[in-house]
């Protein structure tokens, strides 16, 4: 990890920049679709056993993993690894597009989802993502 000295205002320089996230699944170019979808970004690649989008800055892989397997959730026993954070103006229309769009929601929330700030889908290959309130990334 890189470190600053508190009293120096400029960021650290990076050793890398993220160029993209691949996810593994069992099938790659539905999960793809729907994340195009989702995102509004453009399918730049796709095979059988890969696809990619290409984003404002940033692209999204998914790749075909023989035997791949959804994680659970909830996630007592920390397989799940990641998810996606995703900011938006209206949760609730925003989930039921992505329903629309293939994605489910799994019965167990977050303790605050009754708030309405946070809501747990599964994408088409069953990677979970948060729809998020926009406002809350500032």
């Amino acid at each position: 990890m890189t470190t600053s000295d508190s009293t120096d205002p400029s960021p650290p320089t990076p050793v890398v920049r993220l160029a993209m996230v691949t996810l593994d699944c069992a099938d790659p170019g539905p999960v793809a679709d729907f994340w195009a979808e989702v995102l509004g970004w453009d399918k730049a690649y796709g095979d059988e056993s890969y696809a990619m989008l290409t984003g404002p800055s940033h692209a999204l892989g998914f790749g075909k993993v023989e035997g791949w397997q959804p994680p659970a959730w909830p996630d007592t026993a920390g397989a799940k690894q990641f998810h996606l954070d995703l900011a938006v103006e209206d949760i609730a229309a925003a989930e039921q597009r992505c329903v629309e769009l293939g994605a489910t929601v799994p019965d167990e929330q977050p303790a605050d989802h009754e708030e309405g700030t946070w809501r747990v889908l599964r994408d088409p290959a069953g990677h979970l993502f948060c729809l998020t309130e926009a406002k809350s990334w500032g």
